[in-house]
């Protein structure tokens, strides 16, 4: 992948995060946390990804972005489970 769509999209991943922090902030909802936590996550991993120059077929990445989609799903379960 070329390092400008990495670059592209790390960026966006950040911007994510930062609304999603954003929330959380005035809402202190743990949801909104989770969702920074994950996209945030994945821009740092798209960041390294650029700067290092590692591809994406490298195991590192897709244990660190399955880490962030497991956080989306906590995310989720806790939001719906029952209280």
């Amino acid at each position: 992948m070329s390092n400008v769509l990495i670059g592209a999209i790390a960026a966006s991943s950040f911007a994510i995060g930062l609304f999603f922090l954003r929330y959380w902030r005035s809402s202190r909802d743990r949801f909104y946390l989770l969702f920074a936590a994950s996209f945030l996550i994945e821009a740092v991993n798209r960041a390294a990804m650029g700067v290092i120059g590692v591809s994406e077929l490298e195991p590192l990445h897709y244990c660190i972005r399955f880490i962030a989609y497991a956080v989306i799903v906590l995310a989720i379960w806790d939001k719906n489970r029952r209280r």
